[in-house]
């Protein structure tokens, strides 16, 4: 729909005619030129930017997807047969890459769409790329055996049973073990989807969702879950829903740790100083992502050629989030000195790097009416982003312990928050993957950098390995 943009260019190109002949107001409400998966048979429309799931008076959507399966079906069995074993042929061929002259298998599996659910399958392609946070939830028992009391028999997925016998933890596990098995078809996320579904009311039908929003829900409940055991969620847990993300950065601090915190957690040193008195007041607070806004000065650049005017890197959105700034009269301070609210400064430091960085850029932005996206290219570091220099206390701090390496990135292709289309570039020892649902191909580290990024993932390096920095 959006990556290669073969079905957009058709509907382009159809738009032209209609600009060069006057039209009413009516019937240009009604131009909506659409294309249908001949696999799915989902329709989609580019002007709305959306899938379509009604029909037409006539059912005329109908009509074609019931004459494309009697196509299929009518085809001869030689035909099918023939078909059949030209994708079989072609989808092992696209599994097969040569590396230093020898044919090596693809191992990497896609993840099937279950009806929008890009934002998932970006978020989890993700996340698997992550290895020390991937190892641990591959290597946890399954839950039955985990469970003395119900050892051997399922104590998941079970629409039968109550909220309590669902384990996100479990489904998660069982997720990140089917990717990377070198399997030929792509695997269907089902049992995962409806566990978040049982405790994310906010993912529930199949609308398009903000992947960010899901990453910091999946994680904060995973961290809880793995508080409290692994006997599924507790009813408790599930009633916190909308207080989680609160609860989870308390958790990060008074709580037990768990791997989600050891691995994706930080903590920022926010200073407010009063202007009248110059009280300074320093709180610390846990973080598990930090979301970057892109500056200002770089918004109104929409265009493909953005060589007029400086790029915007991502030293910028990180120095705007980290810089002095003088807080607005919605944002006054209430100082204890002066006992009213007053005019104030705010600047953020980081008081502990974790050991995946975890960055968002603010795409989206809400104006009076609408939520818009920020398209603005960011320019990001593959290798080498040094983070000594936005830290609290940086002599305390190795030479090679601030440099952080690119392990994967989100990018949200489209124009707004509650439509358009997620992928995922990462790295799998030593190459670059993209990942587009169901299709899983092998890049370059040219195509990475000129993506839009939406999230970017940066492990801590550990051997010393080149110099290049931001």
């Amino acid at each position: 729909r959006y990556v290669n943009g073969h079905a957009k260019k058709h509907y382009e190109d159809a738009q032209i005619p209609m600009t060069n002949h006057k039209k009413t107001e009516k019937q240009e409400k009604v131009q909506h030129t659409v294309c249908m998966d001949c696999s799915s048979y989902s329709t989609y429309c580019y002007r709305c930017d959306d899938f379509v799931v009604n029909d037409t008076k006539l059912g005329l959507v109908q009509k074609v997807r019931e004459h494309l399966q009697n196509l299929e079906n009518s085809a001869f069995p030689s035909e099918r047969h023939r078909k059949r074993k030209l994708l079989e042929n072609s989808s092992l061929n696209s599994k097969l890459l040569k590396v230093n002259g020898s044919t090596t298998a693809l191992c990497a599996t896609g993840l099937r769409n279950l009806g929008n659910t890009c934002f998932m399958n970006a978020i989890l392609q993700s996340l698997s790329n992550i290895q020390q946070f991937c190892c641990y939830f591959k290597e946890l028992p399954a839950v039955e055996l985990r469970n003395g009391k119900t050892a051997g028999r399922r104590t998941y997925h079970t629409r039968s049973q109550g909220d309590n016998n669902v384990s996100l933890v479990e489904e998660f596990r069982k997720t990140l073990c089917a990717l990377w098995q070198g399997s030929q078809t792509a695997f269907s996320p089902e049992s995962l989807f409806y566990v978040v579904w049982k405790i994310m009311p906010n993912f529930r039908g199949y609308q398009q969702q903000d992947a960010h929003e899901f990453m910091r829900y999946l994680l904060d409940h995973l961290h809880l879950e793995l508080q409290g055991g692994f006997n599924g969620v507790s009813r408790s847990v599930i009633l916190q829903e909308n207080s989680s993300l609160s609860a989870s950065n308390k958790c990060c601090i008074n709580g037990a740790s768990t791997v989600v915190t050891a691995i994706f957690g930080g903590i920022l040193q926010n200073e407010v100083n009063c202007l009248i008195c110059g009280t300074e007041s320093r709180k610390f607070d846990p973080f598990l992502d930090l979301s970057l806004d892109i500056p200002s000065q770089f918004r109104n650049k929409r265009t493909k050629n953005q060589e007029s005017g400086p790029m915007c890197t991502l030293r910028d959105c990180l120095r705007s989030f980290t810089d002095l700034e003088e807080l607005d009269e919605t944002e006054l301070y209430m100082c204890h000195k002066c006992k009213k609210k007053q005019k104030s400064t705010k600047k953020f430091w980081i008081q502990k790097l974790p050991k995946v960085l975890c960055l968002h850029l603010k795409r989206f932005h809400w104006t009076a009416y609408l939520r818009n996206k920020v398209d603005t290219y960011v320019e990001f570091p593959l290798r080498g982003l040094d983070m000594k220099c936005y830290l609290l206390e940086p002599e305390n701090s190795g030479p090679e312990s601030c440099l952080y390496d690119l392990a994967a990135v989100v990018v949200h292709h489209g124009s707004g928050v509650g439509s358009g289309h997620y992928t995922a570039y990462a790295a799998h020892e030593g190459r670059w993957f993209h990942f587009n649902d169901s299709t899983v191909t092998l890049t370059d580290e040219e195509t990475v950098v000129k993506a839009k990024a939406y999230i970017l993932f940066y492990v801590e390096r550990q051997a010393k390995s080149g110099s290049d920095k931001l």
